[in-house]
């Protein structure tokens, strides 16, 4: 099986123009997440998919490899597709990794590439336990109720499941609660099923591309990790990795 992770990296951004050339002691945020990638055994290669020449230039700087790609699309998915589109060898698997967690453990990479071991997985993405009250109701925790299968019945913003017959301070004894984490993974012909299907009521409603997919009847697999990167949404999130 041959698995390719694809690392979308856009230079304009609302809350952190630039983020991806961000120096984090030492080393722009762009290398670190392309370094901690190229630690996976799971991938065969490692890419950046960029619509910047700036990014571009320092991807080939520092060694690695990058491809330019168009300014118009609405998601990292979208991203990923172009770039497989204009590789020269053909994947089975192709990893969306976020260009914003520049300490990415590369075992979350391998965990996530396992899922395909059964061929029936489509699409797979990771959940770690919620084990703090106030996450559950966090709106920019995204939650993920899972079923006996493993695989994703629902993302929300919203807290899942709504424990109606106990006080929410017990809601973490009640039931298990996952918060999502961002990486995901797809069968390339699924990537590009996916990719050219039209937006879904459900994701407009929460802001949730994965919502599209499951409206649509895709399956995402899920696997659960103990790991959890810290990601870089503004300047300010930087001071978290200082030395």
């Amino acid at each position: 099986m041959k698995v390719i992770g694809i690392i979308p990296a856009r230079f304009g951004s609302t809350r952190f123009p630039g983020k991806p050339l961000a120096d984090i002691n030492g080393t722009t945020m762009i290398q670190r997440v392309y370094e901690q990638a190229k630690k996976s055994n799971s991938l065969s290669n490692v890419v950046v998919a960029t619509d910047d020449e700036r990014i571009f230039n320092h991807v080939l700087e520092f060694g690695g490899i990058a491809i330019m790609t168009s300014s118009n699309h609405q998601s990292g998915t979208d991203r990923c597709r172009e770039a497989v589109l204009k590789l020269d060898m053909a994947y089975d698997v192709v990893v969306n990794i976020q260009g914003d967690e520049p300490y990415i453990d590369p075992k979350q990479i391998d965990l996530l590439v396992s899922c395909f071991n059964n061929e029936a997985t489509q699409i797979a993405t990771l959940v770690k336990r919620i084990t703090l009250l106030d996450d559950i109701f966090n709106k920019n925790i995204v939650k993920v109720v899972i079923d006996k299968h493993m695989k994703a019945m629902y993302f929300s913003r919203s807290p899942i499941p709504f424990s109606r017959n106990c006080e929410e301070q017990q809601w973490l004894q009640h039931a298990p609660y996952y918060k999502h984490i961002g990486i995901y993974a797809y069968r390339n012909d699924i990537l590009k099923a996916i990719t050219e299907l039209d937006q879904s009521i459900l994701e407009k409603t929460e802001s949730l591309e994965q919502l599209r997919w499951l409206e649509n009847g895709y399956g995402i697999q899920v696997a659960i990790t103990e790991l959890e990167s810290i990601a870089v949404d503004s300047p300010e999130d930087i001071l978290k990795f200082k030395l």
